[in-house]
């Protein structure tokens, strides 16, 4: 099984610039993708199906805003939208799939770049995504965990850590959240193929970053330490451009 997970920054802005064809080439069997930007009549849910998708969306309750969806062609045992929190739910930040033995969860996780409110509901939010995800690993063990987590794990996951001090995505306190999250028995999926520096998932719009590389590594696939045996390979696509993110691959003996 072979899942891509891709922060859109808006659905149709990235269909304008060649998703769908780009989608019909690379044809993995679960697309997981976070920021839609989009109400679900606003998704070419027609377009997916003639491509042999099944369509599951959970859009924000806000227009053009957040919003994550699975489209799948494997058909789901059971698909979860949202975590049943009214305060994150509204704003379209998580969904799930049921796949045999398996689960996956598309997350958006908010970012805290505006500081203030926003950076403490970022941090309340990972507390409470911990807390679901431990209790879905009671009845679902075999997750994997997949979207945007606006938060660079390591140094190397940053370019310039030095020059990081203090912004939101390499706060002490969410890498922090993310040591925990890693020892509660989930694998950075990533990091089990590649060791490299300079392997980033988004890059700002500004000052030219994407030409020079200077990015942030901040989508991943997280894998129960269950079933990390059964990953065949884990890769960034960063040659794909319909965003200010690029796709992130894994593949998997379902």
């Amino acid at each position: 099984m072979k899942i891509i997970s891709y922060n859109l920054n808006g659905i149709r802005s990235a269909a304008s610039k060649g998703l769908f064809e780009w989608l019909e080439t690379e044809q993995p069997d679960v697309f997981c993708i976070q920021e839609s930007k989009a109400q679900p009549e606003q998704i070419d849910t027609l377009r997916m199906q003639e491509l042999g998708y099944r369509s599951f969306i959970h859009s924000a309750e806000k227009k053009g805003y957040s919003g994550v969806a699975i489209f799948t062609r494997v058909e789901p045992d059971r698909v979860v939208v949202g975590m049943q929190n009214p305060k994150y739910d509204c704003e379209g930040r998580v969904i799930r799939a049921d796949f045999g033995d398996i689960t996956v969860v598309c997350v958006y996780i908010p970012s805290g770049t505006t500081g203030g409110i926003r950076q403490e509901f970022k941090m309340e939010f990972l507390e409470d995504f911990l807390v679901w995800i431990k209790r879905l690993r009671e009845e679902r063990p075999n997750v994997i965990i997949c979207g945007d987590y606006n938060i660079c794990h390591h140094p190397i996951d940053i370019n310039h850590p030095e020059r990081q001090v203090g912004v939101s995505g390499f706060l002490p306190e969410e890498r922090e959240w993310m040591d925990r999250w890693q020892a509660s028995g989930l694998v950075d999926s990533f990091r089990l193929f590649n060791q490299q520096p300079e392997q980033y998932s988004w890059w700002s719009y500004r000052f030219g970053a994407r030409e020079r590389n200077a990015g942030w590594r901040i989508d991943y696939h997280w894998v129960s330490d269950t079933i990390k045996d059964r990953i065949q390979d884990a890769t960034i696509l960063s040659d794909v451009i319909h965003s200010d993110h690029c796709p992130v691959s894994l593949i998997i003996n379902s």
